[in-house]
């Protein structure tokens, strides 16, 4: 069917606009599969390494579960009070300014998605590689000249699957969206699958849930740093606010859906690890080899090739939904004049950003063929806690800047809900600076190397980000009722 065009007045010119395509299942949807990735399947060991106890690792996990739906409800809320593509790009910018907003922004294309995007590309070639070990080898056989840049058998299998999500979610969301909703429906299925068997005929044991090891609180809060990564994604509906339709009801609904349902599978998934293993054998493993073997030591070989078609699956639906989620953030970064402007342009047909698409799936291909790109995620890493946290502060900014907006959500529990998620996501982030200080200022390095892009960008179109400033609620109600997809 084809699809309508829509368009909005900018600056005096007729301007494509996002199609509002997405229901609550479509968001959720996102929601699973932009967390449930890679994360799944080597965290765990080094929760393991981090927590020694059955009881310790599977509390933590529990933990960040409780603090990821507290975190889901609080964007829940500014995502109805601002449906607007970005997520906690536009939030940051509404609550703390323009500056503050770019750096998220940055961070984002840096390596926040892009080196996510990467990362679980190479993972995905790996497990390729169990099948047909060729396309898995490390060596290069090209070097780019003069650039850290190196291509190999496994770098083009990467290449190869960012290309082609890339190309999918330009062409619209009506082909990306039944993709998305597939990849994610195959990979719940077969994880409820995977642990109902795996507890019921599995070659497991309940003794491995007790142990004599001992831990500290200070490796509980260190382990839920990977924790939270592993959780990072179940903001992911609020990138796409505005392309869902009805988003002051159906954005909180999939945040909430969504997260619950990852935090269920998660606390399951980690109970048949153990279930199979002792925790001392779990956290030996070599990483991206989890999922597998596991099911080798509950059924056999054969079952372990099952599982590692599976995690193809799996990681193919992870990237996907980045491949959608992230350009949205550059998107708005570009409408305010703070990213390349064609990244702010609709394509008139697919009604996607398409540029903004492009571009993120350039930049992670350049991170697959660079030798740092494990260096970069890692020194990253604790951005996604603390940019996530300081969107949640956003919430009692907005409260109180702008207490008789209309919102058609709000936060359950507030305040002491969204509170206890910033101070814990503060905690988390101290202590990781605290335990891997180097990590953490190279990372905050990375993060304030934005700053000089930032104010070269907003001096060249300082004009452009004072006349995309949002207005005020009482005008961005009238025209979202004006428009008719809201309806």
């Amino acid at each position: 069917m084809p699809q309508s065009t829509s368009r909005s007045t900018t600056n005096g010119r007729d301007a494509v606009t996002l199609d509002r395509r997405l229901g609550p299942l479509d968001a959720a949807a996102i929601v699973i599969s932009n967390v449930i990735g890679g994360g799944i399947f080597f965290v765990p060991v080094i929760v393991a390494q981090m927590a020694p106890h059955p009881l310790a690792m599977l509390s933590v996990w529990l933990i960040g579960g409780a603090l990821a739906f507290a975190g889901a409800m609080a964007y829940a809320e500014l995502a109805a009070l601002r449906p607007r593509a970005g997520g906690e790009y536009v939030y940051l910018r509404d609550a703390f300014g323009p500056r503050a907003a770019f750096l998220t922004g940055w961070t984002s294309f840096v390596a926040g998605f892009t080196g996510a995007i990467a990362a679980l590309a190479l993972s995905l070639a790996d497990y390729v590689g169990r099948f047909f070990p060729g396309l898995a080898d490390p060596t290069p056989f090209f070097m780019v000249p003069l650039l850290p840049l190196a291509a190999s058998p496994r770098t083009v299998v990467a290449l190869a699957v960012i290309a082609m999500l890339t190309v999918l979610h330009v062409r619209g969301l009506g082909p990306g969206r039944l993709v998305q909703n597939v990849l994610a429906g195959v990979k719940v299925t077969a994880l409820v699958v995977f642990m109902g068997i795996g507890f019921t005929v599995g070659n497991g044991s309940t003794a491995h849930f007790t142990a004599d090891a001992t831990f500290a609180a200070p490796g509980l809060l260190l382990a839920l740093v990977p924790v939270m990564f592993s959780y990072s994604g179940w903001n992911a509906a609020a990138y796409v606010a505005e392309e869902v339709r009805d988003p002051g009801r159906n954005v909180p609904l999939a945040l909430g859906l969504g997260t619950t349902a990852v935090v269920l599978i998660y606390l399951a998934l980690n109970a048949v690890y153990l279930y199979a293993m002792p925790i001392g054998d779990l956290a030996t493993l070599p990483g991206g080899r989890l999922i597998d073997t596991v099911a080798e030591r509950l059924f056999g070989f054969v079952a372990g090739n099952l599982l590692a078609v599976f995690g193809i699956v799996s990681i193919a639906a992870s990237i996907s939904a980045m491949v959608l989620a992230g350009p949205r953030v550059y998107y708005a970064m570009a409408r305010d004049g703070l990213f390349f402007r064609s990244a702010a342009t609709v394509h008139p047909r697919y009604r996607t950003p398409a540029m903004a698409i492009v571009a993120q799936g350039l930049w992670s291909g350049v991170l697959v063929l660079s030798g740092t790109l494990s260096q970069l995620v890692s020194y990253t890493g604790f951005a996604v806690v603390l940019f996530a946290a300081i969107a949640v502060a956003a919430l009692f900014v907005l409260r109180r800047r702008e207490p008789d907006a209309p919102r058609p959500f709000r936060a359950w529990g507030y305040p002491w809900a969204p509170g206890i998620f910033v101070i814990a996501s503060a905690v988390i982030v101290v202590n990781e600076m605290i335990r891997n200080g180097r990590t953490a200022l190279v990372g905050l390095a990375v993060i304030a190397a934005g700053l000089p892009v930032y104010y070269l960008l907003s001096r060249s179109s300082a004009h452009k980000v004072r006349s995309a400033s949002v207005p005020s609620h009482a005008a961005k109600n009238r025209n979202d009722a004006g428009d008719p997809r809201n309806r």
